[in-house]
């Protein structure tokens, strides 16, 4: 009889240690969102479902829970892994830590059931709440970082892409956009696959052109359409709600197609006759106004744009260009992004959210 209860009370008591130091973990997995929401995205409402969550979890943090931890007698506080050391980007700081409340949610739930009859329906619930809120918050990094964005980086084929665009990328870029018309897909998953993680390690937006099969793949940020390629419904359904989708356009006729569809962000252009877009005539400052009166959602000016001829397409209402081959030619390609990203900082209207510091210092040739 005494071994049987000593038995029921040794489990009882690892039961509540486990509950106890996963209330714990969820909190702290809690806070360190909230922060983000709060700080980095300036978002009170999703920073409020995180402070909700917490307090929730705090109703449930007993003294008769705290009672029960054992910290100097618990192996697994010398267990570490590598990967937990380091954390390369805000993005892997942010997943981390999402699924670190989840699975502390998950043991909650299936513990929760031997301690409180209501213990695990209150936090399968709650599960079901942080998966929301993951979607939520990586869709609206996603677009507050595409709003945020000034320069837009779209590649062309080059021996010394990958070096390129980390040197964009270094000098303070947040969006790229890979673009490779002739590669074989299995050459251009390779690719995309290495411009993603980059892109990420340094905090930005990495946007697959045309392929939505690829984006899916390397789980790229979103994609880019042109006006021949898949409509926007149809890479919406296939994507989700929280990818960003862009669109070409090339007269106000297109733009305001591209707006009824959902599109994310459009392309304004080609500014300037491009090799980029071989044959096509260019649209001109004309179009750059009419978007700059009429476009309710973020357009970058694209087409021939380059230190020469920025103010003028500036003057013309622009705050966001897209750029080819002024970086991807350059000799010093992070000098050439840290100039024009100076200049469209000074010429910006509307209020930063969340600058980037990253800047090179100002050319004032530009602006002359």
């Amino acid at each position: 009889m005494d071994e049987h209860y000593s038995q029921i009370r040794g489990q009882q008591s690892a039961i509540e240690r486990i509950l106890d130091a996963n209330l714990d973990r969820a909190r702290e997995g809690l806070r360190i969102i909230e922060e983000w929401c709060r700080f980095g995205l300036n978002n009170s409402q999703l920073a409020e479902d995180c402070k909700e969550m917490r307090q929730e979890l705090a109703s449930w943090h007993s003294t008769e829970l705290r009672m029960a931890r054992d910290t100097p007698g618990d192996p697994g506080t010398e267990l570490t892994h590598p990967q937990e050391e380091t954390r390369n980007s805000i993005e892997q700081l942010l997943q981390a830590n999402l699924c670190r409340i989840e699975e502390a949610l998950r043991v909650l739930e299936e513990y929760g059931k031997l301690y409180h009859p209501k213990m695990g329906v209150v936090f399968k619930q709650m599960r079901y709440r942080v998966y929301t809120l993951e979607s939520n918050l990586l869709g609206f990094r996603r677009h507050h970082y595409l709003r945020e964005s000034l320069l837009y980086l779209v590649t062309s084929p080059s021996e010394n892409l990958i070096s390129v665009v980390e040197s964009a990328l270094s000098a303070g870029l947040t969006l790229v956009q890979y673009r490779d018309k002739q590669t074989d897909d299995l050459i251009r998953l390779s690719i995309a696959h290495k411009l993603c993680q980059l892109c990420h390690e340094y905090g930005a937006l990495f946007i697959v052109n045309d392929r939505v099969d690829i984006a899916l793949a390397v789980n790229a940020d979103g994609v880019h359409l042109g006006q021949q390629d898949i409509p926007i419904s149809l890479a919406r359904g296939m994507l989700g709600s929280q990818k960003i989708i862009g669109r070409s356009t090339t007269n106000p006729q297109e733009m305001q197609q591209a707006i009824a569809q959902g599109a994310d962000y459009i392309g304004v252009g080609p500014v300037y006759e491009t090799p980029t877009k071989a044959g096509k005539a260019a649209a001109g400052l004309d179009y750059v106004r009419y978007a700059a009166k009429h476009s309710p959602i973020p357009w970058f000016a694209i087409g021939g744009i380059d230190t020469s001829n920025l103010k003028d397409v500036l003057m013309a209402g622009a705050q966001r260009v897209s750029i080819v081959r002024a970086i991807m030619q350059a000799e010093k390609p992070a000098l050439v992004t840290g100039q024009l990203l100076s200049v469209l900082s000074r010429k910006r209207t509307f209020p930063p959210v969340d600058p980037k510091p990253n800047v090179l210092s100002l050319t004032e040739s530009i602006e002359q």
